[in-house]
């Protein structure tokens, strides 16, 4: 019987802000992660396929997921909603991935909101490259929540070939990540590993088993050669928030230690 192949663990570059791409490919290496996820951002360096390339090279890291500039904060990066996803479908391609990460659309983008899944579906079958949906979360206000994504800010019920799944989005929207990850079988083509406390309210992006939700179950059910029927088939990126280690010398790199360890531990790789 062959070898089930190891799922691979990386680093997200935001779980490296304020630093930069090549602080993410130097850590990487340096703590043994397998490769890294690159988030599009303001910063040239995060959109040039050239630069991205060489610092893989050096750094023996291959990319493993593009992160498209989807996000509130870099609503200015790479022009409309449908050139961000082209963009990082072409810059996918470029570093030899597969695998673009990108938000739900939110429910003022017009055309782009409502023929969402008609384009990545399209985008996908020109490019061979995944567009892998990413689990959000509700926007709460006075104890209302106001309807921020069309069709939803959760992807399990909808026609999304691929999704991406995120542990503290799913904990500030109060959802069980076990039953969503269960539910998505081979849909599933991404993770981003983090914890939350399920409060409603706060994106933690803890490291992973410093929160509430069911983390370690999911990897777990994850690792098992016989998930969804054929094992697994995308990576791991660990996507923690280390800010709060900016005072502290060598405290991100013990942030981000642990949670490959934690990785490592509970996908059956140790």
């Amino acid at each position: 019987m062959p070898e089930t192949p190891r799922i691979p663990v990386t680093l997200s570059s935001s779980s490296m802000y304020p630093l930069g791409a090549a602080e993410t490919f130097s850590i990487a290496e340096d703590l043994g992660y397998d490769g890294v996820e690159i988030m599009v951002t303001h910063r040239a360096e995060t959109q040039e396929a050239s630069q991205l390339n060489e610092w893989a090279w050096r750094f023996g890291m291959p990319i493993k997921a593009i992160h498209a500039p989807t996000l509130l904060l870099t609503q200015q990066v790479w022009g409309s909603a449908w050139d961000k996803i082209h963009k990082s479908a072409e810059l996918a391609q470029q570093v030899g991935c597969d695998v673009v990460v990108a938000h739900p659309p939110f429910r003022w983008q017009g055309t782009y909101a409502s023929k969402f899944a008609e384009g990545i579906a399209e985008i996908e079958e020109r490019t061979g490259v995944m567009i892998a949906v990413e689990n959000m979360y509700p926007w709460r206000a006075g104890g209302r929540e106001a309807a921020m994504y069309l069709p939803h800010w959760n992807p399990v019920p909808y026609d999304y070939k691929h999704v991406t799944w995120d542990f503290s989005h799913a904990a500030t929207a109060e959802d069980d990540s076990f039953e969503a990850v269960k539910a998505l079988g081979s849909r599933l083509r991404h993770i981003h590993l983090t914890d939350g406390w399920s409060n409603g309210f706060k994106d933690d992006h803890l490291v992973p088993g410093h929160g509430n939700q069911r983390v370690v179950e999911a990897m777990e059910l994850v690792a098992q050669p016989d998930f969804a029927g054929e094992g697994f088939q995308g990576a791991v990126a660990v996507e923690v928030s280390t800010r709060s280690a900016r005072k502290e010398v060598g405290e991100r790199e013990r942030m981000l230690a642990e949670s490959l360890a934690f990785a490592r531990r509970h996908l059956g790789q140790e």
